[in-house]
């Protein structure tokens, strides 16, 4: 079975439009924020504590509001301004990264200090992330989303890239203090941009039928069943929702751990360097499916491949005891995680219904990204009781086993229908 129905239109590049460019530069720099606030946070919070499992609850507490918030906040998207909820999520961040700020310049920070500015830093995260999506989508329309999709999440990776290059430049020159207040302007050209930018449903006046009331958890059960009545979204969600539970992004929270025992050098520098190689992976495959994207078709089948692969390099860093390899093995696990999960998304976004656009994307950030709460538990807080080399050894084997049945039930299927 082919069809429109598991693939995206070939789109134009969404670079053309001149909305997005600004959108991307603007978002661009506060995903650079967001992960300077992580270089600096996490390293120092490492360097006081030494805490695996407060490593851990970093991860937990950065996802577990997409878990509880995302599909709230996509009805939130249905019924209200996303440009309004984008900028909600820009104070919250620049309050957290003061809010680090005035804990190290008093050094009084304490562990319970560091859980409440994660929660907060997680909460501005749901905010901006299910509201820009949302948004995206009518900057571009269905011609280029798939290319703005990816140009969105090759961004992300950008900041990943660049966050901690400049956050590590940033705590050599300044230190990790003023480093910290610094990185608030970051957030700045995204809040004053969303002020007046000439986009969203709110703006036109478009008209989106009936609204249901934004009811929490009947919200998510109801959104779930719509979710089932369409095969590609429901696949997609399946897909990325199992990424997040077992693996999520909880490896980079345990970075300095890693660096440390790699022992090539000082903990700080190896630290940037192997969150730098995931990052610039993912930039290079952003780019590759840019300029040519014809080679790797948008479509189900692909999307779990790259998937199953990505779950395999990361098994393998479990393992590295090398430097120079860990550094190839993480630059692959960025290339394909970025080439999987832009493609999951996409599918999503050309296949939700109009009416319910905001609950469908908040369901996707919420299975995408709010699961990534339990991956904090597998790969953070099962590595205080073992190590974090066979928690992430043992979480990445899970979720190649839950993609290898996804692609083998995938082929079976396609073979009955053939």
């Amino acid at each position: 079975m082919t069809s429109a129905a598991t693939a995206a239109p070939a789109p134009s590049s969404a670079l053309r439009n001149p909305g997005f460019r600004i959108f991307l530069l603007t978002f661009l720099l506060a995903m650079m924020a967001d992960n300077v606030e992580h270089v600096i946070s996490y390293w120092v919070a490492y360097q006081k504590f030494h805490s695996a499992a407060l490593g851990g609850f970093a991860v937990v507490s950065h996802w577990l509001p997409f878990l509880v918030f995302s599909v709230p906040v996509g009805a939130l998207n249905d019924r209200f301004d996303s440009r309004r909820l984008i900028q909600c999520g820009m104070v919250l961040f620049i309050i957290a990264s003061a809010g680090w700020g005035y804990f190290f310049v008093t050094d009084s920070l304490q562990v319970w200090h560091a859980m409440v500015l994660l929660t907060l830093h997680g909460c501005a995260g749901v905010l901006w992330s299910t509201s820009s999506q949302m948004l995206l989508y009518d900057i571009v329309g269905p011609v280029s989303l798939a290319s703005a999709v990816r140009l969105n999440a090759t961004a992300r990776y950008l900041g990943f890239l660049v966050g901690p290059s400049v956050g590590s430049i940033i705590m050599r020159t300044l230190g990790p203090t003023w480093g910290i207040f610094l990185n608030t302007v970051f957030y700045l050209p995204l809040l004053l941009w969303m002020t007046g930018a000439p986009y969203g449903r709110h703006f036109r006046g478009a008209a989106t039928g009936p609204k249901r009331a934004v009811r929490g958890l009947a919200d998510i059960v109801q959104t779930v069943r719509d979710v089932r009545e369409l095969p590609v979204v429901a696949a997609m969600v399946l897909l990325a929702g199992a990424a997040s539970f077992f693996i999520g992004n909880s490896y980079q929270a345990q970075m300095p751990g890693f660096a440390q025992d790699l022992g090539h050098g000082d903990p700080g520098l190896t630290y940037t360097l192997l969150l730098g190689a995931d990052a610039a992976g993912a930039l290079l495959a952003g780019i590759l499916l840019e300029t040519r994207g014809t080679w790797l078709r948008t479509e189900v089948a692909s999307a779990i491949k790259l998937a199953f692969l990505w779950g395999c390099a990361l098994f393998t860093f479990s393992f590295m005891r090398a430097y120079p390899a860990a550094i190839v093995v993480l630059f692959l696990a960025g290339f394909l995680e970025l080439s999987f999960s832009s493609m999951t998304q996409a599918l999503v976004q050309l296949n939700a219904p109009d009416a319910i656009r905001g609950r469908v994307l908040g369901l996707f950030s919420m299975s995408a990204s709010g699961l990534r709460a339990f991956s904090g538990i597998t790969v953070g807080l099962l590595g205080s009781v073992t190590n974090i080399h066979v928690s992430l050894a043992v979480s990445a084997l899970a979720f190649v086993t839950v993609a290898g049945v996804l692609l083998f039930r995938r082929r079976a299927q396609s073979t009955a229908v053939g």
